[in-house]
């Protein structure tokens, strides 16, 4: 989404991802928070903080100006690296269109759906069949059916 200028097509410079601050490969299981905001997929997951994968080379959001010009949808729980595993601009996870139609989001949504695949699953969910990870899933599939009827 970020190479195809699909997020922000009014910026003249539109942001494309680079490769991570660490000049590496980075793959870790870490926890972002997911504040208020108008994505499809993400904003019934607001006010959580979840555990989720990571595994790229590129996954540095860089920004031009200032944070509230972008539409920040999650965020990882910690500013520095390793918190922060490719050192991105205000610790951005995952970026939305201001329509919340377009998402760019680095962490592996997809390698996070079974408790199973979570190294430290939290206490007192352990009978969850799926992980809440799925909803953003679920949501993309609601919008869709929504739109095509």
């Amino acid at each position: 989404m970020m190479e195809l200028g699909l997020l922000y097509p009014e910026m003249k410079n539109h942001p494309k991802m680079h490769h991570n601050g660490s000049k590496k490969f980075e793959s870790s299981f870490i926890n972002v928070d997911i504040p208020e905001n108008n994505s499809i997929m993400l904003k019934s997951l607001a006010q959580s903080r979840l555990g989720v994968w990571l595994a790229h080379g590129e996954g540095r959001f860089i920004f031009a100006g200032n944070e509230n010009d972008y539409n920040i949808v999650t965020k990882y729980s910690y500013q520095e690296y390793p918190g922060n595993p490719n050192d991105s601009d205000f610790s951005t996870a995952a970026v939305c269109s201001k329509d919340g139609r377009h998402l760019a989001i680095m962490p592996h949504l997809e390698r996070t759906i079974y408790p199973y695949n979570w190294p430290d699953y939290p206490d007192g969910r352990q009978q969850d069949e799926i992980s809440p990870w799925i909803e953003a899933f679920v949501n993309a599939n609601k919008w869709v059916i929504a739109e095509t009827r």
